[in-house]
């Protein structure tokens, strides 16, 4: 009987360590997951403050005049971040202008027209091309994209030559690499991510809405413009900045394409250039103070730029995301 109790005993001992190794384990977890967590928020200030400091010579010199300034001259000391801001916002618009509508119809067609033995696969393209790195797709617009461009740009002057404003925008030697090469590229490059978060913002339409609407008469038109579109906005509106953040920040794929020049032009055919590029083909060169300060100061632009956007794209996709919480 003693040898009964003293293993009941025994037995009944047992848990109570187990559960404080379990609660030990626990807040273990629990706070190695919060410093991973919180490190992201102290690493965000962190990079800002350090590309800052360093760019702040070339802010203290030249003001509000390197964000206007034209000049991009390392033997005179003197630089201004015009036109490499000025590139970096036609190229994403370009790209943007041809991706959008392109995305818009890819993930309408996966989400509402396609069979469903079909989406599976259009899914999986998508996902597989928005993994292809940057530089594939720039080695791929140097010698497949640009040489081909390069035979229609005499076709597309002609069709615009006595358009006022067009004509100007579509003028230039055929070069092939420039403005308007850079912008194709940096719209396939971005398809990807704006067709996979439509698709997903598409899917959270309740399909009681569009059953509803198909029950009275609705084509499939109406139902997409009547009800996933009004339904789903916030999240479009929410990928397209995303997209936009991508091109905003895309480095390798624009420095073989764009031409790399700080050259003011109205035509979209001619080269110019981008804060990234700027950064990619200068850095390793700049070989005085104010040369690697000026250059520090385009990535706080390029920075704040890309941040704003991607902030503006969140606050978006959260409001997509309300509605199908309800």
């Amino acid at each position: 009987m003693s040898v009964l109790q003293e293993s009941a005993d025994h037995q009944g001992a047992i848990p109570l360590p187990r559960k404080q190794t379990g609660e030990f384990l626990e807040k273990l977890f629990y706070g190695a997951t919060a410093f991973f967590a919180y490190m992201l928020l102290v690493l965000i200030p962190l990079i800002l403050l350090t590309i800052l400091v360093q760019g702040w010579a070339a802010f203290a010199k030249f003001g509000l005049g390197f964000l206007s300034g034209r000049q991009w001259d390392p033997v005179a000391d003197q630089y201004g971040a015009f036109a490499p801001i000025l590139g970096t916002i036609i190229t994403a618009v370009i790209a943007m202008l041809i991706a959008v509508p392109v995305s818009f119809g890819i993930a309408i067609f996966i989400t509402e027209l396609a069979p469903p033995w079909l989406r599976s696969p259009l899914s999986s393209a998508v996902e597989l091309l928005a993994g292809i790195p940057s530089v594939i797709f720039g080695i791929w617009g140097l010698f497949v994209f640009a040489p081909t461009f390069a035979k229609i740009q005499p076709s597309i002057s002609n069709f615009f030559e006595n358009v006022p404003i067009l004509g100007q925008l579509f003028s230039g030697p055929p070069m092939g690499i420039g403005m308007l090469c850079a912008g194709v590229i940096l719209s396939i490059m971005t398809i990807p991510f704006i067709s996979a978060v439509m698709r997903e913002v598409f899917l959270t339409t309740p399909q009681i809405l569009k059953e509803s609407a198909y029950a009275v008469g609705a084509t499939t038109w109406e139902v997409i413009r009547n009800i996933v579109v009004p339904y789903t906005k916030s999240g479009v509106l929410g990928g397209i900045f995303l997209g936009l953040g991508r091109a905003l920040g895309e480095t390798m794929a624009v420095t073989f394409v764009i031409g790399n020049a700080h050259d003011l032009t109205t035509s979209l055919f001619m080269p110019g250039t981008t804060i990234s590029a700027v950064l990619a083909n200068e850095f390793s060169e700049a070989t005085t103070p104010m040369y690697k300060s000026s250059l520090l100061a385009l990535g706080v632009i390029l920075f704040l730029i890309t941040f704003a956007v991607l902030i503006i794209a969140r606050l978006l996709l959260g409001k997509a995301k309300q509605p199908a919480a309800i």
